[in-house]
């Protein structure tokens, strides 16, 4: 018995009309497509969001602040940030009236907290209160953030001497000579 190959039947004018026209739907439908993307992008904008929720939507500002802060890899400057904010809440009102914490070293080695005091006395109490401060500020930031606080006495007088001045003067103690 011998196969004879199966007959395709030839398609009639209506069938013929019905694939260009598909052909034709789908050539226009990729020149739509093309000159959409053409048209965003010379209005600057990219692919737009849709009606389900996708990584494009907008965001309320907290979540975009935390988002960029979790990209960058922020997160302990900006937890040391708000300490310093929080720092009459830490450290108690009368301590922070007199102490007031001025950078932080984020380096992996040093980690060091520098705060400085407006008179000896709140110095030597703020050294002498800096392990327990430590362990209260590593609690509120997380384990070994901050492992030193440096505590800088009373700044020396302001080095202006003022406009006026003698000839070869040094300052203020080369009055007499």
């Amino acid at each position: 018995m011998s196969e004879e190959p199966e007959k395709v039947p030839e398609a009639s004018g209506v069938d013929l009309a019905r694939v260009a026209l598909r052909a034709a739907k789908e050539q226009a439908k990729a020149r739509g497509a093309a000159a959409q993307q053409k048209k965003q992008a010379r209005r600057g904008g990219g692919l737009r969001s849709g009606a389900r929720a996708d990584g494009r939507d907008p965001l309320p500002l907290g979540a975009a602040i935390n988002r960029l802060i979790t990209e960058r890899g922020w997160e302990t400057p900006a937890a040391v940030g708000g300490v310093m904010g929080r720092w009459p809440q830490i450290v108690g009102e009368d301590l922070a009236k007199h102490c007031e914490p001025l950078r932080y070293d984020e380096d992996p080695e040093e980690r060091v907290l520098t705060v400085q005091c407006d008179s000896t006395a709140w110095a030597t109490q703020l050294r002498l209160l800096a392990p327990r401060l430590v362990a209260r500020l590593n609690e509120d930031l997380g384990h070994g953030t901050v492992r030193l606080i440096k505590v800088l006495g009373p700044g020396g007088p302001r080095k202006g001497y003022g406009p006026l001045r003698a000839p070869g003067s040094l300052g203020p103690g080369d009055t007499y000579g």
